[in-house]
């Protein structure tokens, strides 16, 4: 038997095709492949589209369209490591348009209910330190914010 990894699905209520489309606009290594469409045989509209598969920054997914029955929540997320603040910036201004909400510590949900961390890979250098106070110091910074601030977290890291 082979295998070739895991696919997530995301359930969505009538987004799905918009909800690939905009994912594959955000990140690198994207795009939407297969969509599914209702057949005659239902139980959908004929012609409505059921699921779309799509890769996001090298990860497969697919979107179906399941109806109203369950919402996304905080239980699950994706992390998305950043290099650098351009790229917290990015990750988290496209993620959050057109009605995502903040949260704390690097957290967001986008418009759609999904829960994303938008984390720069330094903070967890900083955050396990072997020097308490400064992984201290950087705690509790990171814990003051929504939108992570690199150069906000590398100050109080050091001190100053």
């Amino acid at each position: 038997m082979t295998t070739d990894g895991f696919t997530t699905c995301l359930w969505f209520d009538g987004q799905a095709e918009e909800a690939a489309h905009h994912y594959v606009s955000i990140f690198k290594n994207s795009g939407v492949g297969n969509v599914t469409r209702y057949t005659e045989a239902g139980p959908g509209v004929p012609g409505a589209v059921v699921t779309v598969e799509f890769t996001a920054n090298g990860q497969k997914f697919v979107a179906l369209n399941g109806g109203p029955q369950f919402r996304f929540n905080e239980a699950i997320s994706f992390q998305i490591d950043c290099a650098d603040q351009e790229e917290v910036d990015h990750y988290w201004d496209r993620l959050i348009e057109g009605g995502g909400e903040p949260g704390p510590c690097g957290w967001l949900k986008d418009k759609y209910g999904v829960s994303w961390q938008v984390v720069p890979t330094v903070l967890l250098e900083m955050i396990t330190d072997p020097d308490r106070e400064k992984a201290a110091r950087a705690t509790r910074a990171m814990l003051s914010m929504g939108k992570f601030d690199i150069a906000a977290l590398r100050k109080a890291y050091d001190g100053r």
